[in-house]
């Protein structure tokens, strides 16, 4: 009988149980949130670089055409100049009056049914445009 009463004794020295919070889950799941977005931007970002590597880029497109013009076809050539070079004779004044110094002395070899090769002086000024073109 002495021993039922000495568990309804209420010890002082325990204390009861407390609720621990626990946040590890939280945590997992902002970490985890955080690099699928970190990598979901590097992704877009090499999307985008492929993207614009594989573009057209008319200035360097034509940068190549006009430095593989066949002259031996002088009125072919003077048409091809003319129309590759326009995309260049706005880059600067130097450059559109280059353009336009080109295009006086080409003027003689478009119109014309049989054209003779392109003299000294028209090289000196077709060379002298393909030179200042910067791509």
């Amino acid at each position: 009988m002495q021993n039922l009463q000495q568990n309804k004794i209420h010890l002082h020295d325990i204390k009861p149980l407390i609720e621990i919070h626990e946040y590890s889950l939280y945590y997992f799941i902002g970490v985890s949130l955080l690099v699928f977005l970190i990598l979901l931007g590097i992704s877009y970002l090499t999307y985008k670089w492929v993207k614009n590597k594989k573009k057209y880029n008319k200035r360097v497109e034509h940068y190549k055409l006009l430095n593989t013009i066949d002259y031996s076809n002088p009125k072919k050539a003077a048409y091809d100049l003319t129309f590759f070079g326009a995309t260049f004779k706005d880059d600067s004044e130097r450059h559109l009056k280059a353009y336009e110094n080109m295009l006086e002395k080409l003027q003689e070899y478009k119109y014309k049914k049989d054209v003779e090769d392109f003299d000294a002086d028209t090289n000196h000024f077709i060379h002298l445009f393909k030179d200042m073109i910067d791509v």
